[in-house]
């Protein structure tokens, strides 16, 4: 629980820090990777914002090696009442009643998936086929990568309203839902033991090279999408989209046993439910001002 926490708390102050850096910097763009990557790295404040997420990474590892994967997915949902505090305090953005009902939908999910857990009864799995893993994450890949391009495409047309990011925050949380599952992986690896041993088999294992080309691609898409739309908002989509695709394909892929006791299970199932729900019925076009934070660069034309 408490490495959950710990990560919920990276995470978010990672993705606030990283937003304020990118508020300061010239537009970027996914067609010019070199340029963005040139531009972030110069960013002292964007640096310590990935050095947090990084850091988080390593909390989610140890996650998983204690908690099944809905329950871990449950858990980490909480960061985003402090992603939202923060980006309200450090990036001035304002969300609108309609959100806050919908962020607090979300909590109600996660309580329901966390009233759903029974310590020592919930079985947490080390291991799955590469085979199914790589039929699960190749396909979401390719999703997400189009759905990214089709919403670039749209946000281009003259006259649009704003977009609120959740065509975006859905294409990079399938990435980061990939990126869950590899982890997950990765983790059935890390023993008290034979680190040599441990080290050889993840590199044999397809693991890695998925981590690889998602963190390749789920930076430069999720960098772009961040200036462009509000944090406050298209990291929550982003965070529930990772956390249901995780939570779902992840416990099937992994064997993990849902709840035998029926009221454990229907909570479970009705808080998955709850944020599909949420996740389906949030604004595509945005209407809350977007203030840039104190201190920020003004953007020119």
């Amino acid at each position: 629980m408490i490495a959950a926490l710990m990560a919920n708390t990276l995470y978010s102050l990672g993705f606030v820090l990283e937003k304020r850096a990118l508020t300061s910097l010239p537009e970027v763009s996914i067609r010019q990777p070199a340029r963005l990557l040139r531009l972030v790295l110069g960013s002292p404040l964007w640096i310590g914002g990935s050095l947090a997420l990084a850091s988080g990474f390593g909390a989610q590892l140890v996650v998983y090696r204690t908690l099944p994967i809905a329950a871990a997915q449950g858990i980490f949902v909480s960061g985003l009442v402090l992603l939202v505090l923060l980006s309200a305090r450090l990036l001035g953005e304002e969300t609108t009643g309609r959100e806050r009902y919908a962020l607090g939908a979300i909590l109600a999910a996660l309580l329901m998936v966390v009233l759903s857990l029974k310590e020592g009864s919930d079985t947490v799995s080390r291991s799955a086929p590469y085979q199914l893993i790589l039929l699960v994450c190749v396909p979401s890949l390719a999703g997400g990568v189009w759905l990214y391009g089709a919403a670039e495409r749209r946000s281009r047309h003259r006259h649009r309203a704003p977009t609120t990011g959740v065509e975006y925050g859905v294409a990079v949380g399938l990435l980061y839902g990939v990126s869950s599952l590899a982890i997950k992986g990765v983790s059935s690896y890390l023993t008290t033991s034979g680190l040599g041993g441990a080290v050889v088999d993840v590199l044999r294992s397809p693991y890695p090279y998925i981590l690889m080309f998602t963190g390749a691609f789920g930076l430069v898409m999720s960098q772009a999408a961040l200036q462009r739309c509000r944090a406050s908002l298209i990291v929550p989509v982003c965070t529930t989209v990772t956390c249901l695709y995780t939570a779902v394909l992840g416990t099937l892929s992994f064997g993990e046993a849902l709840p035998h006791d029926p009221l454990r299970l229907a909570l479970r199932l009705a808080g998955t439910a709850l944020a599909v729900s949420v996740l389906l019925a949030m604004p595509k076009h945005d209407t809350a001002p977007q203030q840039p934070p104190i201190g920020a660069k003004e953007l020119t034309p």
